[in-house]
């Protein structure tokens, strides 16, 4: 079976060599595999690291194909690889990820069951061991959110909604159509939520492994968390089926602090519960932390860079939500015109 990796990266240069070695210890056979690179216009050393990797090892593979992704996001970069890709399952990867020797060759057996679409588990890991890096990866793993979804940490094999670094049958794009590009961090739910729509089934097998680099920037964080939770917001006004409840918790947890607060010259008592319980379950969660990690000083900053990033998603959601009222129209009128040029003439 042919499969054809898509990896999609701006200014990855930094990522790249380790995901290439990933690539070349892979223990599925390589004339089977065909790697796709996507550009999205990077200004650092990404696009020259792809071409320098694709005439070193292009003979190794069934091909190396490098493309510039001219619309830059990620599921442009998907969409343009899905279609020059030539292999039978199209595996995407992300670049500031890590895969083990068996990854495509576990994927491909899950397919070979009679499976289209697969996936496994895809914790976060760190490059630096230093006490800060530590700190902000259990925060990652501690946000609400990110420890709930089953493609996560489940150990037994299920259906889910969703996956991270999915392989996919090549023909269910044909039938369900490509990832929405309008949409910013929820394509993936979106698309999921589409193809589970149509019939198709999310198996998800914990066989299969994959890592995410987290980037140890407290400020990046904060700013991706608003980022997540901005799209949130958008999103619920155009597809909200691909959401689920768990993803608006932020969301009610910001709404109640902004009332508290609004509610301090009537009384104090309602932010005062409001703070007492939230720092109370964060303490909570700081003291699993220390019992399975052990005890650094920097982990008593837990509970307050958590509330830092679950206000920046629930701050995200609330201006996506004002913001997604207009934008929904923009959206669905594109969508009509869309369908008005599919229309014979």
């Amino acid at each position: 079976m042919l499969v054809s990796i898509i990896t999609t990266a701006m200014n990855e240069e930094a990522y790249l060599p380790g995901l290439f070695s990933d690539f070349l210890n892979q223990t599925y056979p390589h004339d089977q595999i065909e790697i796709i690179l996507m550009n999205s216009m990077s200004t650092d050393k990404t696009r020259d690291l792809m071409l320098d990797f694709q005439a070193q090892f292009r003979d190794e593979f069934y091909d190396i194909q490098v493309h510039n992704n001219l619309r830059k996001s990620l599921a442009a970069g998907l969409n343009e690889g899905i279609k020059v890709a030539r292999g039978e399952c199209v595996l995407k990867v992300d670049a500031h990820a890590t895969i083990p020797e068996d990854f495509v060759e576990q994927n491909v057996a899950v397919i070979s069951q009679g499976e289209f679409i697969c996936g496994g588990k895809r914790p976060t890991i760190i490059e630096s061991d230093d006490p800060w890096s530590k700190t902000l990866h259990q925060v990652e793993e501690a946000m609400l959110g990110s420890s709930i979804a089953s493609y996560r940490k489940a150990d037994s094999p299920r259906y889910v909604k969703s996956i991270f670094h999915g392989m996919y049958k090549k023909s269910v794009f044909d039938h369900v159509g490509e990832l929405d590009e309008r949409l910013g961090r929820t394509e993936d739910n979106e698309i999921h939520d589409r193809l589970l729509k149509a019939g198709y089934q999310i198996k998800y097998d914990p066989r299969i492994v994959s890592y995410q680099y987290m980037r140890p920037n407290f400020q990046k964080m904060v700013k991706q968390k608003y980022s997540n939770g901005y799209w949130i917001g958008m999103t619920s006004h155009v597809r909200p089926s691909c959401l689920s409840l768990y993803h608006f918790v932020p969301f009610v947890f910001t709404l109640a602090v902004i009332f508290s607060i609004l509610m301090l010259p009537v009384t104090g008592w309602l932010l005062g519960l409001l703070a007492l319980a939230y720092f109370g379950a964060m303490a909570v969660v700081t003291g699993l932390t220390i019992r399975k990690e052990g005890f650094l000083p920097h982990y008593l900053a837990m509970p307050f860079l958590l509330l830092a990033v679950h206000l920046a998603y629930g701050v995200g959601t609330i201006v996506g939500l004002f913001n997604g009222l207009r934008w929904r129209q923009e959206y669905f009128a594109a969508e009509q015109d869309q369908e008005e040029t599919k229309k014979p003439v």
